[in-house]
């Protein structure tokens, strides 16, 4: 698990109230609804898929080792992205040879990317964009 770099902790004047809304009362369930949403769309276009997990090999621990010096790095100069934190949770998640610690990984991939569409959908002005597949003709 990546850690959470001191820029990216929030500072809060009052209680942090830790439901998933990211301030956004909602804003966690509209997410995962439409990560459901495109998750069936994904099963009528292809179907069921039991696919090798692809992950391990030689270089994969090194790049994750190089994505979290990069992550770090970038905390440390002021500079830290949502790309940052992301590439480290997938690159970790490339290192894993798959089971339980592969599964982990994936979850936080998956817990960062919603993280990250509710701080698009917090920008000033922003309308949450639904994104949803168009059922194949």
């Amino acid at each position: 698990m990546a850690s959470v770099p001191a820029a990216a902790t929030p500072v809060a004047a009052g209680p942090v109230v830790a439901d998933g809304d990211a301030g956004m009362p909602g804003s966690l369930a509209r997410v995962l609804a439409e990560v459901a949403a495109e998750r069936v769309a994904q099963d009528v276009r292809f179907g069921v898929q039991e696919l090798p997990d692809g992950t391990g090999g030689e270089d994969a621990a090194a790049r994750a080792g190089a994505a979290r010096d990069e992550t770090d790095a970038a905390d440390r100069a002021g500079a830290l992205t949502w790309r940052h934190i992301l590439a480290e949770e997938v690159l970790e998640a490339f290192a894993e040879t798959g089971g339980e610690h592969l599964r982990t990984e994936l979850v936080q991939v998956a817990a960062v990317a919603v993280k990250w569409i509710q701080a698009l959908d917090r920008r000033p002005g922003a309308e949450p964009v639904r994104t949803t597949r168009a059922a194949p003709a």
